[in-house]
């Protein structure tokens, strides 16, 4: 029974000799290899936001007339790109001492020794655990923000979006690149178009700033940990807000 079950989910066990016909295309490749850095892009910005957003909300609730704390945005996209950048050099140049692959262990062991490249085989197995909780979590926040009737069972939908990813990298990698290429390709396409509309909304003058809800925010001050008699200073917004972007990122 548990052999029949196991065979149906996650497929019949390869030879070795098999192994080669597992290679995926360059266009899954793609998809597979970058939906974790597309992923973060859904939540990363939500949280800049969040936090901008909520000290808008604080400091006009302390009179100090600071509401266009939002305005900090292009300065933390600069931020966040240069960071990006320097990331994507990084990479770089691990491919090209690395042709073979090297990931953070193998490279750190090399360069810097046993203990360094423990930590950094250890802080991948954090950040893969984390990725996927953020990730999910973010996703199933979306879907009762759509539809608030799904709330009550964010916690199950969690665990069903954990366990359909189990299955699909159980099943190998070209079945599982194949699942994760159709989502991925379709949120590159949707998020385009999100920038194209509100590109043309700013050019046509039909894209206006959301009105702050002040009894809204009471849950994001209870976030912020503030005091009713200490306003946080815009240096620390910023760098709260940047943070909280490119630690996802």
């Amino acid at each position: 029974m548990a052999s029949t079950l196991k065979r149906m989910l996650i497929g019949r066990p390869l030879a070795t000799d098999e192994a080669d016909h597992q290679r995926i295309s360059k266009t899954i490749g793609l998809a597979v290899f970058s939906s974790d850095a597309i992923s973060s892009t859904a939540y990363a910005t939500g949280e800049v936001m969040l936090v901008l957003v909520g000290a808008a909300g604080l400091y006009k609730q302390a009179g100090l007339g600071v509401e266009d704390t939002p305005a900090l945005l292009p300065a933390i996209a600069i931020l966040v790109v240069v960071l990006l950048a320097i990331v994507a050099n990084s990479y770089r140049q691990t491919i090209h001492a690395y042709p073979d692959g090297g990931g953070a262990y193998i490279v750190s062991r090399e360069n810097l020794g046993e203990l360094p490249s423990l930590v950094a085989g250890g802080s991948l197995l954090v950040d893969y655990v984390l990725t996927v909780a953020v990730s999910i979590a973010a996703g199933v926040l979306a879907m009762y923000s759509a539809f608030p009737g799904l709330k009550d069972y964010r916690v199950e939908i969690c665990l069903f979006f954990v366990l359909l990813l189990t299955v699909a990298n159980l099943r190998g990698v070209k079945e599982s690149g194949t699942f994760f290429a159709v989502p991925t390709y379709a949120y590159m396409v949707a998020m385009a178009m999100f920038i194209v509309w509100g590109l043309v909304s700013k050019a046509t003058g039909n894209l206006h700033p959301m009105k702050v809800d002040l009894e809204a925010l009471a849950e994001v001050r209870e976030n912020f940990k503030v005091s009713d008699t200490f306003v946080p200073v815009s240096a620390y917004i910023f760098a709260r807000a940047f943070s909280s972007g490119a630690v996802a990122l």
